[in-house]
């Protein structure tokens, strides 16, 4: 009983921030007190709650650790079936966690009897200031987890976007990595990829040629367009179905403009776009049919 109320009025004493004399009457009192009067009681009121509060939490950190261990387990097995992107399951991963081992460490100085309140509110205020100057770089994190979940294109794609056209060579999280068709590497921000506007070459098995084939006025067009469609014929790239597509398209100025549409497979599209046009230059020339080139004719009286 008597500990009791030296211990008690040790504390009030110590509560009373604005008395610095009772403090040290206070530290006189302890020191004063036989040490086998007080020590057992520090130790019933203190350290043995204390001691219960480390068994719990270091209980809880273990099986916190074995829940994480299950959850990214799990989650990994998902995004396998789902076939995502390697660099997409990596960042996940490491993502969860760390969020999972932040509200583990809470939840641990929360059983250790710390106030967490204040630590929280310090994150989210450091938190606020790292999002309003990492801003833009955000915008690319969220473009790249769109992309990656979605997978409008993949790795080995020939896209145009952004104003480059090339073959995606990789997908990080905040970029997308182009190799243009001169072996240049284009590096594009993932935000202003995700949200504008892209053309995809290579999504299609088969893609359409066009051409726009020129006579000159008095030349024979049904020759010409006989020419041109044995061209196509003995091409065996180009697509019997749909079948190629020849019209007179336009009467232009010094020309007699001559359309010329037929279907390749997609890897087959630039050889048959260039080899087309050699064989036409020289059938034209050995069939008598002249490519016109612009002219003006002016008449003087």
């Amino acid at each position: 009983m008597e500990n009791d109320t030296i211990i008690s009025g040790v504390a009030e004493t110590i509560k009373d921030d604005s008395a610095i004399q009772n403090m040290a009457d206070a530290v006189h009192r302890i020191a004063s007190t036989p040490f086998s009067e007080w020590f057992p009681e520090l130790i019933k009121t203190y350290m043995v709650p204390l001691a219960v509060k480390i068994v719990i939490a270091v209980i809880v950190l273990f099986v916190g650790r074995w829940i994480i261990k299950l959850i990214k387990k799990g989650l990994t097995k998902m995004m396998d079936r789902r076939k995502t992107e390697p660099t997409l399951n990596a960042f996940l991963m490491s993502l969860v966690s760390v969020i999972l081992s932040f509200f583990l460490f809470m939840a641990i100085i929360g059983i250790l009897g710390i106030n967490t309140s204040s630590l929280v509110a310090l994150l989210a205020s450091a938190g606020l200031a790292i999002g309003m100057a990492l801003s833009g770089t955000l915008q690319n994190f969220a473009g790249g987890v769109m992309i990656m979940l979605f997978r409008p294109f993949r790795v080995g794609d020939f896209i145009a976007a952004q104003g480059y056209e090339g073959f995606v060579s990789e997908i990080q999280i905040f970029n997308t990595h182009l190799l243009t068709t001169d072996n240049k590497s284009v590096i594009l921000p993932n935000g202003a990829l995700a949200t504008g506007t892209m053309t995809i070459f290579s999504k299609q098995e088969t893609r359409r040629v066009d051409w726009v084939f020129s006579i000159a006025y008095g030349d024979d067009f049904d020759k010409a367009k006989a020419v041109l469609k044995r061209l196509c014929d003995d091409d065996n790239r180009i697509l019997k179905a749909p079948e190629p597509f020849i019209e007179l398209s336009k009467l232009n100025n010094s020309s007699v403009d001559i359309t010329v549409r037929v279907w390749v497979k997609t890897p087959d599209y630039w050889g048959v776009y260039f080899a087309l046009n050699e064989r036409v230059y020289k059938a034209f020339a050995a069939e008598g049919l002249n490519i016109p080139f612009p002219q003006l004719d002016v008449h003087m009286k």
